[in-house]
């Protein structure tokens, strides 16, 4: 358990060597990155996977302000600063990946390299299209005061339709069951959504372009977000940029094609 910004967070902190932070997406936990970190650590890196704030056994703070992406965005600079790291290699998916692209922009000196599974920079895509419109309807019904009864009734029915493409579902589903977890994990989307609260209107600096070498991945059964979000994201990157597609993969890629995913972060942290 570490302290940070306030707040406690369990994180797994695995080998030595050059440092990749590595941050999950709902519903998941650190648990998501689990293939990645063993090839990581034997491939002579340092894995440092924090279940972030809401989720896992880290603390759950009760209002729905507490989950605004920026603030999570300081609870990984913190706990980059508890373990002495100044600098490192960052990997995230779905709202992990979110917060490795706003850390890459407002925090440049901390990201080496920046690896973005799924969710592209945030607002790349513009005004959504039927497609997005389509797929994200999910998201509106999170926002709503009852949505924790609703997708748990009958075993969780609706979460289960919604999520089925998940292999950890029956764990994630655990873990929201836990006391105040659920409402933790939408209160996500309820802080962060439109896109348009990540970046501040009136004066002061909105998000830079992201200065680091990145990778950014998407795969051709994402149920939840469309590629052109993804390859528009080159646009708000300065560094070197490279777009890679998963075919035969859903969503969760770290799961579906692990052994394809590991050697690609071993090419690109390693390149």
């Amino acid at each position: 358990m570490i302290e940070a910004n306030g707040l406690r967070f369990s994180v797994q902190d695995e080998g030595t060597g050059t440092p990749v932070v590595l941050l999950h997406g709902f519903p998941d936990t650190h648990r998501l990155w689990r293939r990645q970190v063993d090839a990581l650590v034997r491939s002579g890196y340092r894995a440092i996977v924090p279940d972030l704030r809401g989720r896992g056994a880290s603390d759950r703070p009760p209002d729905v302000r507490d989950y605004a992406l920026r603030m999570v965005v300081q609870d990984v600079a913190g706990i980059m600063g508890e373990l002495g790291i100044r600098r490192t290699h960052v990997v995230g998916h779905d709202w992990g990946a979110a917060v490795a692209w706003l850390l890459a922009s407002l925090m440049p000196d901390c990201v080496d390299r920046l690896v973005a599974l799924s969710v592209g920079f945030p607002g790349a895509d513009g005004r959504p299209d039927l497609e997005a419109l389509q797929k994200g309807w999910y998201r509106l019904l999170f926002q709503f005061d009852g949505a924790e009864d609703l997708v748990r009734r009958d075993d969780w029915y609706l979460m289960r339709v919604l999520l089925g493409s998940n292999a950890d579902l029956d764990r994630c589903l655990d873990d929201l069951s836990e006391p105040a977890a659920l409402t933790a994990a939408l209160n996500w989307y309820r802080a962060n959504l439109p896109v348009e609260r990540l970046v501040p209107s009136g004066s002061g600096p909105g998000l830079q372009p992201v200065q680091a070498p990145t990778l950014g991945i998407w795969s051709t059964g994402d149920e939840y977000l469309t590629e052109q979000s993804m390859i528009r994201s080159a646009d708000h990157v300065q560094g070197p940029w490279r777009y890679v597609r998963f075919a035969d993969a859903s969503h969760w890629i770290p799961l579906d094609q692990p052994d394809r995913l590991n050697a690609l972060l071993l090419e690109f942290l390693g390149g």
